[in-house]
């Protein structure tokens, strides 16, 4: 029979257990001082994918999908190009099945708002998510969280049979917090930590005799789990060193168990298999699977987000809503705007509105966008996919929605204003309201890569538009800007510029409109209008400034993908200058209320 190891990590603190998790994933924090090895097979190497698999504390789950989709998009990403469909489709339904989801398999997910699965069942689905690659190593932060007392032992029960129904060896580490006696029973090995110290680690059934040695029997009819925590938790410290028992301090009974466990033959055999492995020499590498392809990452990406999109109400459907009452609202303000000396002025402020108002609106879908963003960091780091394809993903998904946002107001706002007839000009003018949106969504995106909160984010996008409007060359016109920052480098950075040139241009070139009296001549030529009125720049046609909004576009999402690559290779390189020293480290975690050491007052 095939033996999985199932062990049990456990700490009084939850940030001393999480941390520990993150550390060996190799998920801790960049800006975290990190000292010693990682040794797999007694080889310093890092975990390489398809051998190991991370189940986060949170469930970062796409709340649109149901959880077959969600569980099968994992599948189709994680698993090889070579696997055959069917083979990919039974190993998402056979996760599933495992965590006793199959009569949820067609329901959504659900999220804020929306009903779906509950807190326990999406627990569940996030494990069917990392198991389907069947990982030799699995890492799980509070697989128990949210569940009861009897899907808790379904769960870690089946957890734990794993590798005898796929016939894989793996060692299962858990971080659990409050496990009743059945579940602690299936657990082999515990690890109890306190303030990053070993408490106990060795066999889970001789945890209790350890603790009886050492003066700390478990009270009859009690959970030895909750027995073990209750000893070793210093956060009521005071109460019990004023309690009339006369006990002694958590930190005193901690400082025993450690010296104990130190001297014990537990510990004993642990630093023997690590001389062993010392002396010995590296072992054989892990060998690491391999994952779907670029093109296949992009296609079942561009999928996936697609079929979110669609279903999501907020993320299109209620902007486009909006768009077309409000393209009422402007059509019917500006109707048949004709052609006299006012509608110039008219005409301006309407593409005006159109390329600074409409587009502005793009920032709406930034939540569900933010909420993409948290899917796309916890897979990223599990290394479902890259960045790139992430990018490239999300920008043909959107295209088709942006489309029809551009295409359908824009037609309704076109014609009831009554500007210029021909399809090349109409064509234009949604050609320059796609590009917008759609260089807005990109600016937002790189927004989102700096601040992740959807709050910070929408503020710091519209702040950054709103200098854009004004430095636009509309409000103040570009000679009349004052040099230092407006000008330059504003006005020739602000995307606002180029789509005002272009809408102008498309329009009033080639219109005439009659003079004020007392004019040279009795008519005014579009040229005339953009030239003198406007202060635009005729050196270049409107199909240059389009160019350079495609060319704005490309550049927000390169920028995307720097930031979030340059995070991972700069941020750690940062980490001497701002993280403790390996002194203060261990002063912190001997005594972690102690401030001084981090330079807080």
């Amino acid at each position: 029979m095939i033996k999985t190891t199932l062990v049990c990590l456990r700490g009084f603190h939850f940030l001393c257990i999480s941390t520990f998790g993150t550390r060996v994933t190799g998920r801790l924090s960049s800006n975290t001082r990190q000292t010693g090895d990682i040794l797999v097979n007694g080889r310093k190497q890092a975990l390489a994918y398809g051998t190991s698999a991370y189940v986060m504390q949170d469930d970062v789950l796409i709340a649109t999908l149901t959880v077959r989709e969600a569980v099968y998009y994992t599948a189709q990403l994680q698993l090889p190009d070579y696997m055959p469909i069917s083979e990919k489709r039974e190993r998402a339904e056979t996760a599933i099945r495992e965590m006793g989801l199959q009569d949820a398999m067609d329901t959504r997910i659900g999220g804020w708002g929306t009903k779906g699965l509950s807190g326990g069942q999406k627990r569940r689905v996030s494990i069917c998510q990392e198991i389907v690659t069947r990982p030799k190593l699995l890492f799980l932060d509070e697989p128990t969280s949210g569940l009861d007392s009897a899907a808790s032992y379904y769960v870690m029960s089946r957890i734990a049979s794993l590798g005898q129904r796929d016939g894989i060896r793996r060692t299962i580490i858990a971080s659990i917090h409050q496990p009743s006696s059945e579940v602690f029973q299936l657990f082999h090995t515990l690890c109890l930590l306190s303030s990053g110290r070993t408490v106990y680690f060795g066999p889970a059934s001789a945890a209790t005799e350890f603790f009886a040695l050492n003066g700390h029997p478990c009270p009859t009819l009690h959970n030895p789990s909750d027995h073990f925590l209750k000893t070793i938790n210093k956060d009521f410290d005071v109460d019990i060193e004023q309690g009339a028992t006369g006990k002694i301090s958590t930190e005193e009974v901690i400082n025993t168990l450690v010296k104990s466990y130190r001297s014990s033959p537990n510990c004993q055999v642990v630093l023997g298999e690590v001389a062993k492995i010392n002396k010995q020499g590296h072992g054989a590498p892990a060998k690491g699977g391999s994952h779907a392809k670029f093109l296949m990452q992009c296609l079942v990406l561009t999928r996936r987000s697609s079929v979110n999109m669609s279903r999501d109400q907020g993320y299109y459907w209620l902007r486009l809503a909006v768009y077309i009452i409000v393209a009422f609202g402007l059509g019917t303000i500006y109707n048949n705007i004709g052609s006299t000396y006012s509608s110039i002025q008219a005409r301006g402020s309407f593409l005006v509105f159109v390329a600074s108002f409409l587009t502005f609106m793009a920032i709406g879908g930034f939540p569900s966008f933010v909420e993409d963003m948290k899917v796309f960091s916890r897979e990223r780091l599990n290394g479902h996919y890259g960045t790139g394809a992430f990018m490239i993903a999300n920008t043909l998904s959107s295209m088709p929605y942006l489309l029809l946002i551009s295409l359908i107001p824009g037609a309704i706002v076109y014609y009831l204003t009554g500007l210029q007839r021909g399809w090349e000009h109409f064509l234009f003018f949604v050609a320059v309201l796609f590009t917008c949106m759609t260089l807005v969504e990109s600016l937002m995106m790189t927004v989102a890569s700096i601040v992740p909160n959807f709050l910070m984010g929408i503020i710091t996008g519209a702040g950054i538009q709103a200098l854009m409007i004004l430095g636009g060359g509309f409000f103040r016109l570009p000679n009349d800007l004052p040099l230092l920052i407006w000008k330059y480098p504003l006005y020739y950075i602000a995307f606002h510029r180029y789509a005002y040139e272009g809408l102008f241009k498309n329009e009033f070139k080639g219109l005439k409109f009659p003079s004020q009296p007392g004019y040279k001549t009795s008519f005014i030529s579009g040229d005339q209008v953009l030239t003198e009125f406007w202060q635009m720049n005729m050196e270049y046609t409107k199909w240059v400034d389009l160019v350079v909004l495609i060319g704005m576009v490309i550049l927000y999402r390169v920028m995307f993908w720097a930031i979030v690559k340059g995070t991972e290779v700069f941020k750690p390189a940062m980490v001497g200058c701002t993280s403790l020293t390996p002194e203060q480290t261990k002063q912190v975690l001997v005594n972690p209320s102690d401030n001084s050491v981090r330079g807080d007052d």
